[in-house]
C-alpha cells in the first residue's frame, strides 16, 4: 500500500516535455550522467523508444540536491520530474531513484507488476559495467565481491563505534547505561574506510544494485 501511495505521488510530479531533442551520451560524461532507454510497442504495434536521462551535475547544484529525471520519446523530451520519479507509459511505469553514488533504480513497473530494468546507454558507466559483466563475467563477479567487501567490513568496525558515541549522550546513558565498543580504529583507517565505502557504492550504483549497507556507506 505504503508502495502504490509513494508511486501516486511521484506520479503527480510528472511536468510535461517542452519536445528539445535528447543529446548524445559524450565520452566524458561517464561521472555526470546516467542514460538508460526501454523500447516499448503502443497500442498499434509501433515500437517506440523511452529514454530516462538524469544528470548528476544538475542534481548537486539543486537546491534539494536530488535533481530531475527527463523523459524522452523517440528522442524528444516528453516529461521530466523531481527525483524519485514515476513516469507513467504504456502498460505501466518507469521508476527512477537515486542515491549519493548514482541511481538505484531505474526500471518499468508493468500494470500486473512485473519489473524490467531499463538499458543502458553502452557509452556510460552502467553500459560500460554491463559490458564488462557480460565479456568478463568472471572479473565481473570478482569485482562485485570486493565491492561488498568494501561495504561490509566497515559495517562491522564503524558501527560499533557509532554506538559507543550514541551511548554517550546522556538522556541515552541515563536510562540503557553505556556502552564501550570492542573497536577503536584510528581516524586515518576510518576515513580509509569511508572512501572504499563510497568507491564500493558507486560501483553498486552502475549496476543498480542497493542494501542498507549503502545506507551505511552514504551517512
Amino acid at each position: 500500500m505504503f508502495k502504490e501511495w509513494s508511486r501516486r505521488r511521484a506520479v503527480q510530479k510528472v511536468k510535461p516535455g517542452d519536445g528539445r531533442p535528447l543529446k548524445r551520451f559524450r565520452w566524458w560524461q561517464p561521472l555526470s550522467r546516467s542514460l538508460f532507454y526501454l523500447p516499448l510497442q503502443d497500442g498499434d504495434g509501433r515500437q517506440t523508444v523511452y529514454a530516462v536521462d538524469v544528470s548528476y551535475l544538475q542534481a548537486a547544484l539543486a537546491e534539494d540536491g536530488k535533481g530531475k529525471a527527463h523523459l524522452y520519446l523517440d528522442g524528444r523530451h516528453h516529461a521530466e520530474s523531481t527525483l524519485p520519479a514515476a513516469f507513467p507509459v504504456p502498460g505501466g511505469v518507469i521508476e527512477v531513484a537515486s542515491t549519493s553514488f548514482g541511481l538505484k533504480r531505474c526500471h518499468y513497473v508493468t500494470d500486473e507488476g512485473a519489473e524490467y530494468q531499463l538499458l543502458p546507454d553502452r557509452s556510460s558507466a552502467e553500459g560500460r559495467r554491463e559490458r564488462l559483466d557480460h565479456e568478463r563475467p568472471e572479473l565481473s563477479r570478482w569485482i562485485g565481491f570486493i565491492s561488498l567487501l568494501l561495504l561490509v567490513v566497515p559495517a562491522l568496525l564503524v558501527i560499533p563505534q557509532l554506538v559507543e558515541v550514541v551511548f554517550e549522550i546522556p538522556p541515552v546513558a541515563e536510562r540503557f547505561g553505556t556502552f564501550t565498543s570492542p573497536v577503536h580504529l584510528p581516524f586515518w583507517l576510518n576515513v580509509a574506510l569511508g572512501l572504499g565505502a563510497a568507491v564500493a557504492s558507486t560501483e553498486r550504483a552502475l549496476r543498480l544494485r542497493y542494501s542498507w549497507l549503502d545506507s551505511v556507506a552514504q551517512g
